[in-house]
């Protein structure tokens, strides 16, 4: 099969023939059809302290089974699957449900090659209405899914959303769905206005000068909930000048470096604020089972398809200034 490899500690993305997987007893065999590229892949494919390390990687995938381990019930060859690709060992302290915190179990990230063997308890059936396109953007809505939950949204609540990816566009879609009152959505460039509109928001306002008032004025008041999903150093000291008196901060940025704020600031507003990471199969499900009742399509992200070999080539130009907001990789 063909499949991207990455070299580790900065080295090159490859496109490679490996040997096909073979199915372990409790595992299913897919064949992948497409897999996004995430913010994560670019930061971590680029030799800085967090690294993903050399072999294969992609992990916002959908796929077709073509093959079951001898111990898999419940699927059937050609039944067509999305993967959640953090895998949980059930007993440590992340038993609670998001496999991303378990340290012992491992991952399923091989998006990015044309077959994949995966255990059959990360696979999650696709209901019929769902395409394989649905299926790849189902792992970056649960995160922003489990980030919204975490938030613990109570109906007309105020909301302002830092960013204008992925995780915060779909966190902008699920803060709508799940009863946020207003939204404002705040990114440093227009590019992605008219997506941050359409997935919910009710204005979409640039970082500036006066930028404090702008939001207020959008919201009918500062905002109680800031979802912080740039993961920039300065977005935390953002999110809470902007914040209401005991506000709510929920860091979905995953900062990869130091990031100050002043303690003052905050216990005067006697702020709250969560990190968080992750997500569960329960978040999985509930997208798959929701995905189509939605006041929008999620798919509507996605700005471009590329087939396998060029994405060495991709993943340069994600690095510069571009016009993409979610690509998927054709395998």
């Amino acid at each position: 099969m063909k499949a991207a490899v990455y070299a580790g500690k900065g080295g090159p993305i490859s496109i490679e023939t490996l040997p096909d997987p073979e199915p372990g007893p409790d595992d299913v065999l897919i064949k992948v059809h497409r897999c996004g590229i995430c913010g994560t892949d670019l930061s971590m494919t680029k030799g800085a302290m967090w690294d993903y390390g050399p072999g294969q990687f992609g992990h916002e995938y959908a796929g077709e089974i073509v093959a079951l381990g001898r111990n898999v019930e419940g699927f059937r060859i050609g039944e067509r699957i999305s993967v959640l690709p953090s895998l949980s060992c059930g007993t440590c302290e992340a038993a609670h449900g998001n496999h991303v915190l378990c340290r012992h179990a491992g991952g399923a990230t091989f998006g990015f090659s044309e077959l994949a063997s995966v255990p059959a308890s990360v696979a999650v059936r696709l209901p019929s209405v769902l395409s394989m396109a649905d299926g790849a953007v189902i792992e970056p809505m649960a995160i922003s899914l489990y980030g919204v939950r975490q938030a613990r949204i109570t109906p007309g609540d105020r909301v302002l959303v830092l960013g204008g990816g992925t995780v915060a566009l779909y966190a902008i879609y699920w803060a709508k769905r799940l009863g946020a009152g207003r939204i404002v959505a705040m990114s440093r460039s227009e590019r992605r206005r008219d997506l941050a509109l359409q997935m919910g928001a009710d204005a979409f306002i640039r970082y500036g000068d006066g930028e404090v008032g702008e939001v207020a004025e959008a919201l009918g008041g500062a905002p109680e909930l800031v979802f912080e999903c740039v993961g920039s150093e300065g977005m935390l000291g953002k999110a809470l000048n902007h914040l209401a008196l005991f506000g709510k901060i929920v860091s979905l940025g995953f900062c990869t470096r130091p990031d100050p704020i002043m303690p003052a600031i905050a216990s005067y507003k006697c702020a709250s604020m969560q990190f968080v990471v992750g997500y569960g199969m329960r978040d999985f499900l509930y997208v798959a089972d929701q995905m189509d009742k939605g006041h929008v399509d999620p798919k509507a992200i996605i700005t471009n398809d590329i087939p396998l070999h060029d994405m060495p080539a991709m993943f340069e130009r994600l690095r510069g200034p571009n016009d993409e907001t979610k690509v998927h990789v054709l395998l």
